[in-house]
């Protein structure tokens, strides 16, 4: 008897199942209504809450937003107690869509290390600056000293922060190579590194490549290829956190661990 090996295909925005006319207006008209709501928030109630209230808010405003586009976020392994006194943890992910911030943060809310590009993106960009994000440039070398040592800072006064080590999305059907200077900053404050694979499946578990935000897919374009879908998904695989003193003897420097989480994401997405 002869075995037939079926390979499954990449999800594209064509092969989705898609919305109507009146759902994505719908979902279009929740959106900037929300978006109005969170520059509001940013601009008079942030700088004057504290620090916990500021957290929840951007968590709960985070949680709408992937409401009104209809984006499910299903969470799975060492996924971050609620109750828990988080801090001074490095989340480190691999990087599809700019809806991978927002659904990091309706889970556990972060500080968020984004490319400078970011700052001067119409709205969001502001709420980012807002949501005290750390921004780095990429076409400076030196930028990168800079970053590190303000998100030692950062994570010395109990913050807890995120980056994308990868340096640019993908489609999801690949990882890039993670670059690791910034793993340098919790090596220097002894932080937990919490890794987290993230895959927004298709309907048959692919990859739903319609989805990223990569390649010369625009902003407006990468919104309307979510706002297409009927019942988008992105999953957030929550790895074991990484301690590291329990690491010291065999990741002595922060290639080495770099390379170490690169290959517990890749495992765990199979790619």
């Amino acid at each position: 008897m002869q075995h037939r090996s079926i390979t499954l295909q990449p999800f594209t925005a064509d092969t989705i199942t898609t919305t109507n006319t009146i759902t994505r207006y719908f979902r279009i008209g929740r959106i900037l209504v929300h978006t109005v709501m969170g520059v509001l928030l940013a601009a008079l109630v942030l700088p004057l809450a504290s620090k916990s209230l500021r957290l929840q808010l951007i968590k709960w405003w985070c949680w709408r937003l992937l409401a009104a586009l209809n984006l499910r976020v299903i969470s799975q392994g060492h996924i971050p107690i609620k109750s828990e006194a988080l801090k001074n943890t490095l989340f480190v992910a691999n990087h599809i869509s700019w809806a991978d911030i927002h659904a990091l943060n309706s889970i556990v809310t972060l500080r968020f290390i984004a490319k400078a590009e970011i700052k001067s993106w119409p709205v969001f960009g502001y709420l980012a600056i807002k949501a005290n994000a750390l921004f780095i440039d990429r076409s400076k070398r030196q930028d990168a000293a800079r970053i590190v040592n303000t998100a030692a800072m950062s994570l010395e006064a109990g913050d807890n922060l995120c980056f994308f080590p990868e340096g640019t999305t993908t489609d999801g059907t690949e990882i890039k190579p993670f670059k690791s200077s910034l793993i340098q900053a919790a090596i220097q404050t002894n932080a937990t590194i919490w890794p987290v694979a993230i895959r927004y499946p298709g309907p048959n578990g692919s990859a739903n490549t319609g989805i990223a935000y990569a390649g010369e897919t625009t902003m407006r374009e990468s919104m309307q290829q979510i706002l297409s879908q009927k019942n988008p998904v992105v999953e957030l695989h929550f790895l074991a956190p990484i301690t590291l003193t329990e690491l010291a003897d065999k990741y002595k420097d922060r290639r080495a661990l770099t390379l170490h989480i690169e290959y517990l994401i890749r495992k765990k997405l199979e790619l």
